[in-house]
């Protein structure tokens, strides 16, 4: 007989028992046992299932966010490099008085721009993946664990 519950294919789970935790179902000896187990162990797969669906469109979202923020922040780059200069050859005055006034609100947008750019950035974005990365591997085990009880609760008797 051949049998697939979620994710795990259980005639593969059960020959390959080596790659996952090798659970004490010895110590579980009725159906309700079994049952108060699955239910526990469910709700924490819907938690992480939230987890994942969340963290999958944050990791899209920082995607997104970093690209934007680097071009943003190498048009504000250049723009300050332009504004630099045009200040530094300005003579004293009203025209010099407005350009300083744009190279600091300029300076303060590439400041936002660079915390932004940590907050949303590669590194951000790298992070985010990580932790998908880790969600998907628990993921693995409790759908796992509940092929595993699933099969111990079928060697039991009501």
């Amino acid at each position: 007989m051949h049998v697939c519950i979620g994710l795990i294919d259980l005639d593969i789970f059960l020959n390959q028992k080596s790659i996952f935790m090798n659970y004490s179902w010895n110590v579980v000896a009725t159906l309700a046992d079994c049952d108060a187990i699955l239910t526990l162990v469910s709700r924490e797969q819907a938690d992480l299932q939230f987890a994942k669906a969340a963290t999958e469109r944050e990791i899209t979202h920082y995607a997104e966010n970093s690209v934007e923020v680097d071009a943003e922040l190498q048009k504000v780059n250049a723009e300050l490099a332009a504004y630099t200069t045009i200040v530094a050859n300005l003579p004293a005055g009203e025209n010099k008085e407005a350009n300083i006034t744009k190279l600091k609100r300029l300076e303060v947008r590439q400041r936002v721009l660079a915390d932004r750019k940590n907050d949303y950035g590669v590194v951000a974005l790298l992070d985010k993946q990580l932790s998908l990365g880790r969600i998907e591997k628990e993921l693995v085990e409790v759908d796992a664990f509940i092929a595993s009880l699933q099969a111990h609760k079928a060697t039991l008797t009501a």
